[in-house]
């Protein structure tokens, strides 16, 4: 894939206004105060993984509405804690997993909390799901999970899946294990959308690595990848005529640039300047609206799958360096 986005010189400034509608700081106050009306009633149940050094724990707690979020939470064996701990989220389509699946944390010497994402996880063979989403959004839509709810925001498919995952913070809190103190949210893609966005809802985030961020300035990326998730509201809009407006507005409360304006933590980022998937615009107009301390690894031959193991690298070394 050539290069296809604004020149890299041009992507360090590009920081387009965010479009974000007047009630957003009350739209997102109010979603999480409904979603406090229920108990977090978390249950941490030891899981036999058959891994020495790790301690697995099958975890399950209320998110939006009450519905149940599966997670693990994988704990270093023998660690004196409490101890500093990753929230990760995943990327679009994938579900939790099995423990032995996420092991790099843990092995630096941190707790991790692996977050399901509500409905997803049924198309992979390798990353199975166990959430279901009971509320489904009332209008017709695209296959995917991209319009679900899509004409009203607080029906849309993704107020539920960033109120799961900001109670997955405040579950993370609960346990003995985790110093409530330090916790760093973690995510590529989609993952990294969530991670953008649970930055600037939290108060309790020490700080965040977003890698290839999806769930970002939306019209922008619209009309320039024809690659999926994206294509799920041109597939939508190309259907249902007359709404476009109505759609962007209710995508306007999703946006990862008013997120990452209202994240004031240290953050390190990465883009690929050949991601068709996530374009690099995208990425820098939310690295460039961050409110905190920040970094961006730049990835220029690479597509979607971003730095790899090289940015797993980077990433270690900064966790270190939080302590």
């Amino acid at each position: 894939m050539p290069l296809f986005d604004l020149p890299l010189d041009q992507l360090r400034s590009y920081r387009p206004e965010s479009g974000e509608p007047d009630d957003f700081d009350a739209f997102w106050r109010r979603t999480l105060e409904e979603a406090s009306a229920h108990p977090l009633d978390a249950e941490f149940t030891a899981y036999d993984a058959a891994l020495s050094n790790v301690d697995a724990h099958d975890v399950s707690f209320a998110g939006w509405g009450g519905h149940r979020i599966r997670a693990w939470l994988n704990v270093p064996a023998g660690a004196e804690g409490p101890l500093p701990t990753v929230v990760h989220y995943l990327g679009y389509g994938g579900g939790r997993g099995l423990p032995h699946d996420h092991l790099v944390w843990p092995a630096a010497g941190w707790a991790t909390l692996l977050v399901d994402t509500r409905g997803q996880g049924a198309v992979n063979n390798n990353s199975p799901g166990s959430t279901p989403d009971p509320h489904g959004g009332g209008n017709p839509q695209s296959p995917g999970f991209m319009t679900r709810g899509i004409l009203d925001p607080d029906e849309y498919y993704y107020r539920r899946v960033f109120t799961d995952a900001v109670r997955a913070v405040e579950v993370a809190r609960t346990h003995p294990a985790v110093d409530p103190d330090r916790i760093v949210v973690h995510g590529g893609s989609q993952g990294g959308g969530i991670a953008q966005a649970v930055a600037g809802l939290s108060p309790h985030v020490k700080a965040a690595l977003i890698d290839v961020p999806f769930l970002t300035h939306y019209r922008r990326a619209v009309e320039i990848t024809d690659r999926d998730p994206y294509q799920e509201i041109v597939r939508f809009l190309s259907a249902q005529h007359g709404v476009c407006e109505q759609v962007f507005r209710t995508l306007s409360y999703f946006d990862g640039i008013s997120f990452a304006a209202r994240a004031t933590v240290p953050a390190l980022y990465s883009v690929a300047l050949m991601d068709t998937v996530c374009p690099p615009s995208t990425v820098f107009a939310a690295y460039n609206h961050w409110a905190g301390p920040k970094e961006i690894e730049v990835y220029p031959w690479n597509n979607h799958e971003g730095g790899g193991s090289a940015h797993r690298g980077a990433q270690l070394r900064m966790l270190r360096d939080l302590g």
